[in-house]
């Protein structure tokens, strides 16, 4: 049986967005997009084992007795509060927060998800802290980016200037070829530049 993460949402580039992000976290195995359960159902293959729905509120209502049975694998994405999706058991990520705090949430899914982790599926959240391209330093002022400290604030943290401060960020959103807070935030934890508790 292969392994597979399965996102439906509706909205076609919040699924492309968030299947962006997964594929930074999870190497080993596919990401499949649909916009509905339907399409899922009509072009699912044999000997595939899903190890996670990623899936919109809106489909999980439309479909709960398809999700009731799926629990324990399902995160929900709900706009704002997810109290009955909480109390039902789904894991929920609230899919109006930042890019930073969506891939930090994706992140605790997989660390903390569940007792057994996510190797009876053959899923592996991808530890890369060997080979960091980033020097010494610029792992410093990562680490403060990620946990929220404005330029002002890393500088005085780091006895810098503040230019140098940017000298830094920009040199650790060219080597890590992003911009984006998210995917940061996924580089700094897989790399152990900063602990999942520290965000």
């Amino acid at each position: 049986m292969r392994p597979e993460m399965v996102i439906i949402m509706e909205n076609t580039l919040s699924g492309m967005a968030l299947r962006s992000l997964l594929m930074d976290i999870i190497t080993d195995i596919p990401i499949s997009t649909y916009s509905s359960l339907e399409e899922y159902e009509t072009k699912r293959q044999e000997g595939v084992v899903v190890a996670h729905y990623f899936v919109s509120a809106a489909v999980v209502f439309r479909n709960p007795e398809f999700f009731r049975d799926m629990i324990r694998r399902t995160i929900v994405f709900t706009d704002g509060e997810a109290s009955t999706f909480v109390q039902s058991g789904f894991r929920t990520i609230d899919a109006t927060a930042s890019e930073q705090q969506i891939a930090r949430r994706i992140l605790e899914v997989y660390r903390l998800g569940h007792p057994g982790g996510h190797s009876q599926h053959g899923v592996h959240v991808t530890e890369r802290s060997n080979l960091s391209p980033l020097s010494a330093r610029e792992n410093d002022v990562l680490a403060l980016m990620v946990k929220g400290y404005i330029n002002k604030e890393i500088a005085d943290k780091l006895n810098i200037s503040q230019a140098t401060v940017i000298f830094h960020r920009n040199n650790i959103c060219e080597k890590l070829n992003t911009r984006s807070l998210g995917r940061l935030t996924i580089y700094a934890v897989l790399n152990n530049v900063v602990s999942l508790s520290d965000l």
